[in-house]
């Protein structure tokens, strides 16, 4: 295995894939050809012609001959997930539903689909249909029953501490990212951003975890990779893709590993009992907890439970019977006073866990 780790390998994707050691990766990232089938030149009203894509390796005789070929590269990749591993394929209208067909009867378990909203998409020229403004990633586990990897915590925190929807705005990949010919043309029709790759590696995969991508293109899943602390594997069968994304991957910088470590979920957070907020005298005894709209206010005990009116109990049993509920989170429910401000006894409850 490790005579294949952060190698491109060069060759057709399937037979290399079949080449990978069984249940040895942690993830899948796939971009496999669209099959957009393009019959015409698509031309600007400026009457210039629109760099779209036309290589022969997006080119299949039938939607048959496509699903054959997404079939075999589907299956030599389930086969090199490890059981809890999982797979993201990102795809436009051409074809991301025959991918999700074949996906799920293969035994792929759907977690999400993603829309990638492009905040600057390409124009509709031809005035015929709507402007394609998104394209659709799958997120699937090997099993219904696999163990996925899923950074909750990291993706809320990057998405100023709400939770992570499934509809992404990102750019398109333009500027200096963007790769060009010495024509000054986009060196592959499809490369994709890395602020795109960055989430989904962030979201489903740890430090020193395995990356595969069988359609490794100009090497955006390496560099991604690289930088947090990843290891990758990419199989491509264009010589000239190849050699571009070396230089890429070469040329970026790996973060050290405390700037990379994401976010561990609350379930991994050290146990703080609402007593030690008093003993540590963040909280003292007497002191008035409300909720936020100030409706309720309980007082604070030296045994750390809380007396409101005819309710006594923990800061969670009595925030439940004041609001008629059968269960409260205590530790956001509540609020003191500090410098002015209420903040929640979850800030105090951090603190100590800072110090820890």
């Amino acid at each position: 295995m490790h005579s294949f780790l952060n190698k491109v390998l060069n060759g057709d994707s399937i037979d290399l894939l079949k080449s990978i050691p069984e249940q040895s990766v942690d993830m899948v990232f796939a971009d496999p050809p669209y099959n957009l089938q393009l019959s015409n030149t698509l031309h600007r009203p400026d009457q210039s012609i629109v760099n779209g894509v036309s290589d022969d390796w997006d080119q299949f005789k039938s939607f048959k001959e496509y699903d054959e070929f997404t079939l075999s590269w589907l299956e030599a990749a389930r086969n090199s997930l490890k059981p809890d591993g999982s797979i993201w394929v990102i795809g436009s209208y051409h074809n991301i539903f025959r991918i999700g067909y074949l996906l799920q009867n293969l035994g792929f378990w759907v977690l999400n689909d993603v829309v990638w909203r492009k905040t600057n998409p390409m124009p509709n020229f031809r005035g015929k249909r709507f402007t394609n403004a998104h394209e659709t990633l799958i997120w699937a586990s090997k099993h219904k029953n696999s163990k996925y990897t899923f950074n909750y915590e990291s993706m809320k925190s990057l998405n100023g501490d709400l939770q992570m929807r499934s509809d992404w705005q990102i750019p398109i990949c333009t500027g200096s990212e963007r790769l060009k010919n010495e024509k000054g043309e986009k060196f592959h029709p499809t490369q994709k951003p890395e602020s795109l790759l960055t989430r989904i590696i962030m979201s489903s995969t740890n430090i020193n975890d395995i990356i595969l991508d069988p359609f490794f293109g100009t090497g955006t899943t390496g560099v991604v990779a690289k930088r947090l602390n990843r290891n990758f594997i990419g199989i491509e069968a264009n010589l000239d893709y190849i050699n571009k994304s070396i230089n890429r991957i070469n040329s970026t910088d790996v973060l050290q590993p405390n700037d990379v470590i994401q976010t561990p979920p609350k379930t991994q957070e050290k146990r703080v009992p609402f007593g030690s907020l008093l003993e540590t005298g963040l909280i003292n005894p007497g002191e008035l907890l409300t909720d936020f709209r100030k409706r309720w206010t309980a007082k604070v005990r030296a045994d750390g439970s809380l007396i409101s009116k005819d309710n006594k109990g923990s800061i969670h049993s009595v925030g439940a019977a004041l609001q008629g509920l059968p269960a409260c989170n205590g530790w956001t429910f509540w609020h003191i006073k500090r410098s002015g401000k209420l903040i929640p006894i979850d800030h105090l409850r951090s603190t100590i866990r800072l110090s820890a």
